[in-house]
């Protein structure tokens, strides 16, 4: 598949703690996002050269993430620096896993799916958020936008008002109800599946708690809603182990 350009969401920052790690499919590309020690986000090609396991299923150490088959460890460059079956081997440098530039802004973790680093600017930098949760929809992205622009969400601080979709670009819609705001950032993971990493556009001293479960509640009925409302034929591809949150 040709890889989508410009900055793509592939996971909250809230849900990768300093050195976890986790398997993301982007339009049926497998990346591992993971977090070295000292905080920093990195995206990578999630397979192994040596056996193609998967990275997302190892184990982070300082900053190097090891292959949970053979131990193999890898800098944050992709570069092997460790085999434990040949301790005293100067690894080779072909042997490296490809590497995806990487960001993170409003609350989310962004990759290119390649070495470059996009020219524009994350869409829609907003000056503080609140993490909410990522949501897994069997329905494909022009389908929940289409439910999107005429959805009516419940405000928090105002529970009335109506509701305003915008599509800030591709990858980052919002919904506004009164003063409160989701923002969305959109990552395809196949034609028939999308994942929404979602945060409130406010501050946590507003938010936090309360405020994060009324519209997580809301997500996961208009989730059921769009998998009950969406064509039969959107909804037919499997899911991948990869892919469940």
């Amino acid at each position: 598949m040709t890889a989508p350009t410009g900055w793509i969401p592939v996971a909250l920052s809230s849900e990768i703690e300093a050195g976890a790690s986790a398997g993301a499919v982007v339009d049926g590309r497998e990346v591992v996002v993971w977090r070295d020690t000292s905080g920093v986000a990195h995206a990578w090609e999630d397979r192994c050269p040596h056996r193609g396991m998967r990275m997302s299923f190892g184990f982070v150490r300082g900053d190097h993430i090891a292959c949970l088959y053979h131990g193999w460890q890898y800098d944050t460059a992709g570069q092997c620096r460790y085999i434990p079956a040949h301790p005293d081997l100067d690894v080779p440098q072909t042997i490296k896993v490809p590497t995806y530039a990487t960001k993170e802004a409003n609350g989310i973790i962004w990759s290119t799916l390649s070495d470059a680093v996009a020219d524009e600017a994350t869409p829609g930098e907003t000056a503080e958020v609140t993490p909410l949760r990522s949501l897994y929809v069997d329905c494909p992205a022009a389908f929940i936008r289409e439910t999107l622009e005429s959805a009516s969400m419940p405000g928090f601080t105002e529970p009335e008002g109506e509701t305003i979709f915008a599509a800030v670009a591709d990858s980052v819609w919002t919904l506004t109800t009164g003063e409160d705001r989701l923002y969305i950032g959109v990552q395809p993971v196949n034609p028939s599946q999308t994942a929404l990493h979602v945060v409130i556009a406010g501050p946590q001293a507003t938010y936090a708690g309360a405020g994060q479960a009324h519209f997580s509640t809301w997500l996961e009925t208009l989730r059921r809603s769009l998998e009950d409302g969406a064509p039969e034929e959107a909804t037919s591809a499997p899911m991948t182990t990869a892919e469940v949150a």
